[in-house]
């Protein structure tokens, strides 16, 4: 990262030109304002707070580095409870003009098609991360252990025995 990070981050930035320019920004954005992560969300209090870096690696691959602060606010699963995600993640996305270029990126790079007009938006990118990065199945770190060895009951066995039925259908 080669120069001081811009406060305000524009809502579109020309990838290419920030590539050829090494630009940083810094930013936050309210949960509020993501639209396709809130339904994920119990409720859209607090803020994500990240940092885009462009520039080029050593075998010149266009790049944009995202590093994502937040803590979300998600429901346990296990006890139904509001808690806090931690999330921080550091992603480096190779910038490509076609598919075809994924195959030449390094294996840790994650492929971003960039559009025919170069044109990103930082809010969609920090969002796409945060969706792919939540939990199938938020655990608040606090919830209590499930016990795992549940023994069924003679009822329960017999229904779970489909032929159970056609058992008293048999002649000795």
């Amino acid at each position: 990262m080669s120069e001081q990070p811009t406060s305000r981050v524009p809502e579109v930035l020309d990838a290419w030109r920030m590539v050829a320019a090494r630009r940083e920004f810094e930013g936050r954005i309210p949960l509020a304002a993501m639209t396709r992560l809130r339904g994920s969300l119990v409720d859209a209090e607090g803020e994500v707070r990240y940092l885009l870096a462009f520039d080029t690696d050593s075998l010149k691959v266009p790049y944009v580095e995202l590093r994502i602060d937040a803590e979300l606010p998600l429901e346990c699963q296990r006890g139904l409870q509001r808690f806090l995600q931690p999330m921080q993640m550091v992603q480096r996305l190779g910038l490509i003009r076609d598919e075809a270029d994924e195959a030449a990126l390094p294996p840790e790079y994650e492929p971003l098609l960039v559009p025919a007009d170069g044109m990103l938006r930082p809010a969609e990118l920090v969002e796409d991360e945060l969706i792919l990065a939540l939990p199938v199945v938020p655990v608040s770190p606090d919830a209590e252990e499930v016990e795992r060895d549940f023994a069924p009951t003679s009822e329960e066995a017999a229904q779970a025995n489909p032929f159970a039925a056609l058992s008293g259908w048999k002649k000795e």
